[in-house]
């Protein structure tokens, strides 16, 4: 038990001081741009989605009726 506590203080104090973080403006940033190219992306796939299901959907259309 006292090796998994001395793990969990080791492990903080490292984070603490060895990692060096992104600043808080430029992590907003970032955020920002994955955000808006996601929301991109998924209107994408939405669209290429729609677009293959209408095809699929007149083809059989066509060769059942």
């Amino acid at each position: 038990m006292i090796t998994i506590l001395n793990y969990i203080k080791e492990s903080f104090e490292e984070l603490q001081k060895n990692v060096s973080w992104t600043p808080r403006s430029e992590l907003q940033r970032l955020v920002l741009i994955v955000l808006v190219f996601s929301v991109l992306f998924s209107l994408l796939i939405w669209g290429a989605d729609t677009l293959l299901s209408s095809i699929v959907q007149t083809y059989f259309n066509l060769i059942n009726g």
